[in-house]
C-alpha cells in the first residue's frame, strides 16, 4: 500500500496517560516503530510535543474520545498536523487489544492516508462553542426546573397552568410568591392578576383552590430561586457572547434573514460550524456533518431505510427550533411550503428535517458566496416539480420516437 506520510504518530489518549507510537524510516530504509507513554498534565504534554519533534513527526492522529482529546490536540496543533479521528472509523478487528496496539494501528492508518479527520474549528470559534453550549445547557436546566415546579403545583391541586399561559409571568410569579409566603385564600391570590388576565378572575379563583401544604411552599420557593439563579447565569453568558460576536455581526445579520432563524439560533450556527466553509466541500457535506439529511443503507441493490446519523446535536437542536418557527409563522415562504409538501407524504418529523436541511443549505451558500437570503416564494416547489414532470414526460416521449414541438 502506498505510503503518503513519512514520519507520523498515533496517540491512544486516556484521562491520565497518552500512549504514543511513532512510525518513521530507520536505517536501511525500513519502517521503525517507537512507543512511549506520557502523562496528560500540561508539562508532560510539552514533553510529548518535544519527543514527537525529535523524531521529525509531521502528522499525528488521535481518536475523539470524550473530552480527553482536547488538551492533547491543543498542545500539538501549532507544531504538526493533528488528525482527529472518529473512533468508529478506525476500530480494530476484535482481539488482542492493548493501548500500544491501538496507537500503532492509528499510526499505520495515518501513514497510508486512511484516516478522515473530523472538523475542529479555530480557537475563536471554539470559545464561542463552549459558551453557546453552556448557555443552551442552562436554558435546558431552566426548562427542567419549571417542569418540576408544574409537578409540585399539580401535587398540591393548584391548577394555575390551566388558566395562565405563562406560570412564571408577572401575574403567575406574584401568585406563586404569595403562596410561598403563606397566602392560600384564592380570592386574594386571584386579585394579584394583571392586565388581560383579570378577565379570568372566576376561573383563577377556582384554579387556586387546592391543598397547598408547607412542604409544597418549600419546594416552590426553591424552584423559584433556582430559576432566578439560572436566568442570571444565562444573562451573564449572553452578555459575554454579545461582545465576542461583534466581529461576526455582519454574518449574524445575514443568517437572520433566513426564515425562522432567530438571533440565538444564528449565534449557535456561527459557533458550531464557523464562518469559513472551506472544511466542507459542498452543502451536502455540511448537511451530513450536521445530521440533517437522510441516512443511506443499501445492500444487494436494494435500498433500505437508513437512519439519520447523530451529527452535531447542538446545531441540530438550534435548527429544530428555527424549523418550528417556520411552521408556526403565517407568512408565506418557500420553507413553509416545503414543510407542507413533505408533511403530506412523510409526516411531521421528516417535514421538519426537510426544513432544517433547506435552512442549512441556504446558510452554506450565503456564507460561501456572501449573498443575502433570497425568498423563492410559496409556489416555488410546486412549479419546480411541475417543470421536472414536464421534462421527464418529454424525454420519455422522445425515447419512443415522438417529436415534441412547442405550441405556437
Amino acid at each position: 500500500m502506498e505510503r503518503v506520510i513519512e514520519a507520523c504518530a498515533g496517540l491512544d489518549v486516556h484521562r491520565a496517560t497518552v500512549v504514543a507510537t511513532v512510525r518513521c524510516t530507520g536505517p536501511g530504509g525500513k519502517r521503525v516503530e517507537t512507543t512511549e507513554t506520557f502523562a496528560t498534565t500540561a508539562a508532560d504534554l510539552i514533553v510529548l510535543r518535544d519527543w514527537l519533534g525529535a523524531h521529525g513527526v509531521t502528522h499525528v492522529a488521535l481518536e475523539s474520545t470524550g473530552v480527553y482529546w482536547k488538551p492533547v490536540y491543543y498542545a500539538l496543533e501549532a507544531d504538526c498536523v493533528v488528525v482527529l479521528a472518529n473512533a468508529r472509523h478506525v476500530a480494530q478487528v476484535p482481539g488482542r487489544k492493548t493501548d500500544v496496539r491501538d496507537s500503532a494501528w492509528l499510526a499505520q492508518l495515518l501513514e497510508h492516508g486512511l484516516i478522515r479527520g473530523s472538523f475542529v474549528p479555530p480557537p475563536p470559534i471554539r470559545a464561542l462553542r463552549e459558551l453557546t453550549r453552556a448557555r443552551t445547557a442552562l436554558i435546558q436546566d431552566r426548562t427542567r426546573v419549571i417542569n418540576r415546579l408544574h409537578k409540585v403545583l399539580e401535587d398540591a391541586g393548584v391548577k394555575l397552568a390551566t388558566v395562565v399561559s405563562e406560570v412564571l409571568g408577572v401575574s403567575g410569579r406574584a401568585m406563586l410568591e404569595a403562596l410561598v409566603a403563606g397566602t392560600t385564600d384564592p380570592h386574594v391570590l386571584a386579585d394579584l392578576a394583571r392586565g388581560t388576565l383579570r378577565r379570568k378572575l372566576p376561573a383563577l379563583r377556582a384554579a387556586l383552590v387546592g391543598r397547598f401544604q408547607p412542604h409544597h411552599a418549600l419546594l416552590v420557593g426553591q424552584a423559584l430561586a433556582h430559576v432566578d439563579h439560572l436566568e442570571e447565569m444565562i444573562a451573564t453568558l449572553s452578555a459575554d457572547l454579545t461582545e465576542r460576536l461583534r466581529p461576526f455581526a455582519a454574518t449574524l445579520t445575514q443568517l437572520r434573514t433566513i426564515p425562522g432563524v432567530s438571533e440565538r439560533v444564528a449565534e449557535v450556527m456561527v459557533a458550531e460550524m464557523g464562518v469559513d466553509m472551506t472544511p466542507f466541500p459542498s452543502a451536502r457535506h455540511l448537511a451530513s456533518w450536521a445530521g440533517v439529511c437522510p441516512g443511506q443503507y443499501e445492500s444487494a441493490g436494494r435500498r433500505k431505510g437508513g437512519k439519520t446519523r447523530h451529527g452535531n446535536r447542538w446545531l441540530r437542536g438550534a435548527l429544530h427550533m428555527s424549523a418550528q418557527a417556520v411552521v408556526r409563522t403565517k407568512a408565506p415562504s418557500a420553507l413553509g411550503a416545503r414543510y407542507r409538501r413533505v408533511l403530506r407524504h412523510r409526516g411531521h418529523a421528516k417535514a421538519l428535517r426537510a426544513v432544517q436541511h433547506a435552512q442549512l443549505v441556504a446558510a452554506y451558500y450565503m456564507l460561501t458566496r456572501g449573498m443575502p437570503y433570497r425568498e423563492l416564494g410559496p409556489t416555488f416547489h410546486d412549479e419546480r416539480a411541475a417543470e421536472r414532470a414536464k421534462r421527464r414526460a418529454i424525454r420519455l416521449l422522445e425515447l419512443e420516437g415522438y417529436r415534441i414541438m412547442p405550441a405556437a
